[in-house]
């Protein structure tokens, strides 16, 4: 009789699986929504006569809180033969342990400044989950943004920890690596795709890209699904130097006092650099 009773059971679970990953299978990625106002509008970038890179939708909000804020875009133009540096912003999410964000930043001739942040592009209403990340529940979204938009978000609003480092690249690469993200920026608008907390995300798609530039650069490694560690893992591979041990590097690399410190400045981007 128990054996019946196991056998009922096993086979009820076994098709409720069976049926969520049917449902799962049929779902498609779509940039049709009632998306969270912070990502509402899709990035675009168009590529002029003279080489230059027009990026339609660069965001550049002003916060009060993490959720009440004034939406601000506009368009912004840069010249790839400008480019002078490549920064990795690491974020320590508070209170989740091996969890971390990971996104770029592009430093211009002029000091002009443009983040890229990939994200789970979420519907109205509707928190970040690495564990519905694996579930389809959210299309993939690359922010192209102001630093003061997506540093002060989370020094100022979500409380993390935010690390700045230059990455090792020759100037060839660094062009290389812009115009890699922004044909995915452009892809992403025409073909959306599924987040995935742990193939299509965050740093995952950093390591993608820059493997794409420098092939085999960045072998795997679990520090790309669990992230809290990247710099190290950069370290290792060349992509960024620490000067002395990795608790010494992050304390010299920490810009939260001066995020908050420059929070109005306009030369914001210079002083989290220390300039």
């Amino acid at each position: 009789m128990l054996s019946l009773i196991f056998e009922i059971f096993a086979a009820v679970v076994i098709s409720a699986l069976l049926f969520f990953v049917f449902i799962l299978a049929k779902k498609r990625p779509s940039n049709e929504g009632n998306w969270n106002p912070g990502h509402k509008i899709l990035p675009f970038a168009e590529v002029k006569d003279n080489g230059k890179i027009l990026i339609k939708n660069v965001r550049h909000n002003v916060y009060k809180t993490a959720n009440d804020f004034e939406g601000n875009y506009d368009d912004r133009e840069y010249d790839p033969d400008q480019l002078k540096k490549v920064w990795l912003f690491l974020v320590h999410f508070t209170g989740y342990k091996g969890a971390a964000h990971a996104f770029l930043s592009f430093e211009f001739e002029g000091d002009e400044f443009v983040s890229v942040s990939i994200e789970q592009r979420r519907r109205d209403g509707k928190e970040f989950s690495a564990v519905k990340g694996l579930f389809r529940q959210f299309e993939l979204m690359y922010v192209i943004a102001d630093e003061r938009d997506t540093v002060r978000l989370r020094t100022e609003h979500h409380k993390d920890n935010v690390f700045l480092y230059p990455l090792k690249l020759s100037k060839e690469k660094e062009k290389e690596l812009f115009c890699d993200i922004m044909k995915r920026v452009n892809a992403l608008a025409e073909n959306p795709e599924f987040y995935h907390s742990i193939s299509n995300a965050c740093f995952q798609n950093i390591v993608d890209h820059i493997n794409n530039v420098l092939p085999g650069k960045m072998p795997f490694d679990y520090r790309i699904i669990l992230p809290e560690n990247a710099d190290l893992y950069a370290n290792k591979m060349d992509l960024i130097e620490m000067e002395s041990s990795p608790e010494e590097t992050r304390k010299k690399h920490l810009i939260n006092e001066l995020a908050k410190k420059y929070a109005d400045d306009p030369n914001f981007s210079l002083r989290i650099r220390g300039r």
